[in-house]
């Protein structure tokens, strides 16, 4: 009886250290550090709201298909909404998020969004690579025109993926879960051949530097995001 008691005692321990775990999991989701703040880091997700988006070519954000569920953002599949964007526009700029798609969908980041044209902006891909096709719609790709790296370090559908696009002057790099998987250079002859190539081509000022919005995809899909964050750089 004492020895499962003392059991029992070490799985009730085990099990509220494992709450206290999840606890500070979350409490630190959707925050910032005392560093990053120092460092001039905003969230652009509070974990709570819509709060500082909106909907693309749209005065207020949507009433329905974006939600906020378990601190996170979430795009319910096949609810509407359309895509959004942050009020804020941005140059250059360190952006960096966390996202997870169920199986077969598919979901992107698009950067120096214009309201302007037929195609708002460059889009980091963020798709079930076992869907995606050619190599130029994968994850991290450059959706459509240039294809990130071979070896990528992608982890399976339903987890945590962490990305990031970096801007600086005309260079621009897409990063997947700590790993530089993609560059490229606004405006170069290599991104304007690729362009040409694309189903973008044609669209004027598209692949261009200019200032603009975040954008978060509506593809129909499921989509999850968290800490979502961004460091606006001194321009080049």
């Amino acid at each position: 009886m004492k020895r499962f008691t003392t059991l029992f005692a070490g799985f009730v321990l085990a099990g509220t250290l494992a709450g206290f775990s999840a606890e500070k999991a979350n409490a630190k989701m959707n925050q910032l550090s005392a560093a990053e703040k120092k460092a001039g880091w905003k969230l652009l997700f509070d974990g709570k709201s819509l709060d500082g988006w909106r909907g693309y070519q749209k005065p207020d954000a949507p009433k329905q298909g974006w939600v906020v569920e378990d601190g996170c953002l979430k795009h319910q599949a096949k609810a509407g909404g359309g895509d959004i964007i942050t009020l804020e526009k941005f140059t250059d700029f360190d952006l960096r998020w966390e996202w997870r798609l169920p199986a077969g969908a598919n979901n992107g980041v698009k950067y120096l969004v214009s309201e302007n044209r037929s195609a708002p902006g460059p889009e980091y891909q963020m798709i079930d690579d076992a869907t995606a096709g050619h190599a130029k719609n994968q994850t991290a790709a450059l959706y459509d025109i240039l294809p990130p790296s071979k070896d990528k370090p992608l982890k399976p559908v339903g987890e945590w993926n962490s990305s990031r696009v970096l801007i600086k002057g005309n260079h621009v790099e897409h990063w997947l879960n700590g790993k530089k998987v993609l560059a490229y250079d606004l405006g170069s002859a290599e991104l304007k051949e690729a362009l040409a190539q694309s189903k973008f081509k044609g669209i004027k000022d598209f692949g261009d530097k200019n200032k603009g919005h975040i954008l978060l995809t509506d593809h129909h899909d499921e989509a999850w995001f968290r800490n979502v964050k961004i460091l606006e750089l001194p321009g080049k």
